[in-house]
């Protein structure tokens, strides 16, 4: 329930006028958790756009009805800003916020966990430090999992733990192919931030030859208007020799820092102050500033082997200045001796093709095409679907319909599609990323045949003769859509299989199954001990594997759904 009376006054203390697309985020955010159904919602939104904000209306919203809401961040240093921006907008309301990190003691850690287990903390911020045994939420009703990419797979498997039966919104800038494809497949619900705050300027990017004189050139500017400075270097083994390198080519008494992931807590945290307090001029850094500065007054970012780093993290780096009405500057550099591949140019390039604001949802796009989506549920976040893998965190949470002419609640179970195919929507077919956005969203939506032929046909429509990534994408849609709806736990095609694994052996022994395959014309074989369903299709190719299997879930589902309205007739 939402206390109409209560948000419009916590709306009302937010000291900036809301973007449009912010309040569309949370017009999403108030509906899906009104709705009585698990909310699991991505919003993609650039860096300094507004996410954080958009989740604190969803985290008012959750403890007003007596919900204790997690955020939980990838580094130290985000979760820091996360828990004093949240303890500064919501402390007025009465609302317990605080945070458990390593820049916390064993002791207040324990005082923490304490207070949690006992309901006394209501937003309990931190790192991956909440994922542990030791932390107990009395009674958790909202994850707020913020730059889901830098998640490694052993900390995403612990987050399923604390998903169930509870809302989750992801925040990302440049989600990981998988989650952006899921998003545009209809498995999770996306809401998308892409109008820049007032004032914000885009930040001038230039990709170029690392050289001692182009380093030189770009500090002394920042210096000279006196900006702080901020340089990549993510080899920790010889960082602090860059370090010195820098002061010697200044000669001249400048403060820098050195800042990197080895370090101890204490003297990690005494560098990040010293940069938020202006003592230190220039930060030389691991990418451990990916996520969690927010400088307004440095406005240069230098990059060493930008080659290097993946396409999230050079654009989630160059959101680190510009965030303030000066005008921002991010150098990205390579090696002149070396030859960049080709997926390492494509990612340079795509820095530089996308330098307007509100780019991070086509930075993603891009790196969903360099990549690959990977598996649809699955620990690999990046490759095409040939893939196999098995849930992660990015599934749907008890997915849930309302009620529907007085039928029983009904809820869908997770369901695996591991299907050796490419399928997705290629950048020489349709090379607009809001275009291929809309062709997603209508992939999403398929149910049937005659739902896949027509989408197919407008496509083809408008942009001509459809690839086949496209048509295998639409069968895996459809295939997903239909399979659900009898529990169907995986289904694995590839050259040498093709199978179903159904949640247990009455569910597959379903009448309208068995129907199905005789109508069909398929021979399956049964596993004697699990509740798998072995179609025997291994002269055919994977694509026309995958046809068949759509046809008997079609037929299936026809049979059922005509069982069902006879019922409901009596």
């Amino acid at each position: 329930e939402i206390d109409d009376k209560l948000f419009a006054e916590f709306e009302n203390s937010f000291p900036y006028d809301e973007t449009p697309d912010q309040l569309e985020a949370i017009k999403d955010i108030k509906k899906d958790m009104s709705s009585g159904k698990i909310m699991d919602r991505i919003v993609c939104g650039d860096v300094g756009y507004g996410k954080t904000e958009v989740a604190l209306r969803g985290a008012f919203i959750s403890v007003v009805n007596n919900k204790q809401v997690a955020f939980l961040a990838p580094t130290t240093v985000l979760s820091e800003q996360h828990y004093n921006t949240a303890k500064t907008r919501l402390a007025n309301f009465g609302i317990r916020v605080e945070c458990i990190n390593r820049f916390r003691s064993k002791k207040e850690q324990t005082e923490i966990l304490k207070r949690l287990k006992a309901g006394e903390i209501d937003v309990l911020c931190g790192t991956h430090r909440m994922l542990s045994k030791d932390v107990q939420f009395k009674d958790l009703g909202l994850l707020i999992l913020d730059e889901e990419q830098r998640f490694g797979v052993g900390d995403k498997e612990k987050i399923k733990t604390l998903k169930t039966n509870v809302d989750v919104l992801t925040l990302s800038a440049t989600p990981i192919p998988r989650t952006l494809h899921m998003g545009l497949v209809g498995i999770r619900d996306i809401s998308i931030i892409s109008t820049p705050p007032t004032g914000r300027l885009p930040v001038q990017t230039t990709v170029a030859e690392y050289s001692d004189g182009l380093l030189l050139q770009a500090i002394n500017r920042e210096l000279a208007r006196d900006g702080q400075v901020l340089i990549v270097y993510n080899r920790v083994e010889s960082i602090y020799n860059f370090s010195s390198h820098v002061r010697t080519l200044l000669n001249r008494d400048v403060p820098i820092g050195v800042a990197h992931g080895q370090m101890n807590e204490n003297e990690l945290e005494e560098q990040i102050m010293n940069l938020y307090s202006g003592k230190t001029k220039i930060l030389v850094s691991t990418t451990l500033i990916e996520n969690g500065i927010d400088l307004p007054n440095a406005n240069t970012l230098i990059i060493i082997d930008a080659d290097k780093l993946g396409l999230s993290q050079l654009y989630q780096l160059k959101g680190r200045v510009g965030r303030s009405k000066n005008l921002g500057y991010a150098y990205f550099t390579f090696n002149k001796d070396k030859t960049l591949s080709s997926d390492a140019f494509k990612r340079l390039n795509a820095i530089m093709e996308y330098t307007e604001l509100g780019s991070g949802f086509k930075i993603a796009m891009k790196d969903l095409e360099i990549r690959g989506c990977g598996n649809i549920l699955g620990p690999e976040q990046s490759g095409h679907m040939a893939k196999v893998g098995y849930d992660m965190y990015c599934k749907i949470l008890n997915e849930a319909i309302k009620e529907i002419r007085g039928q029983k609640q009904k809820e869908y179970k997770e369901i695996k599609l591991d299907v050796a195919l490419d399928c997705f929507v290629p950048e020489n077919y349709i090379d607009d990323s809001e275009n291929r956005f809309r062709i997603y969203t209508n992939l999403k939506q398929i149910c049937s045949s005659a739902e896949r032929e027509d989408v197919i046909k407008q496509i083809e429509k408008t942009y001509g003769s459809v690839p086949v990534e496209i048509e295998n994408l639409s069968y895996v849609a459809m295939l997903r859509n239909m399979a659900r709806e009898f529990s169907v736990k995986r289904i694995s095609i590839d050259r040498e299989r093709c199978l179903a694994v159904f949640y247990s052996k009455q569910e597959m022994l379903e009448k309208s199954i068995a129907t199905a395959l005789k109508n069909c014309d398929i021979k399956v074989y049964f596993s004697q001990t699990d509740a798998i369903m072995n179609f025997m299709l291994s002269a055919y190719s994977v694509k026309k594997k995958l046809q068949l299997v759509c046809d008997v879930f079609e037929n299936a589902l026809k049979i059922y759904n005509a069982e069902q309205e006879k019922i409901s007739k009596k």
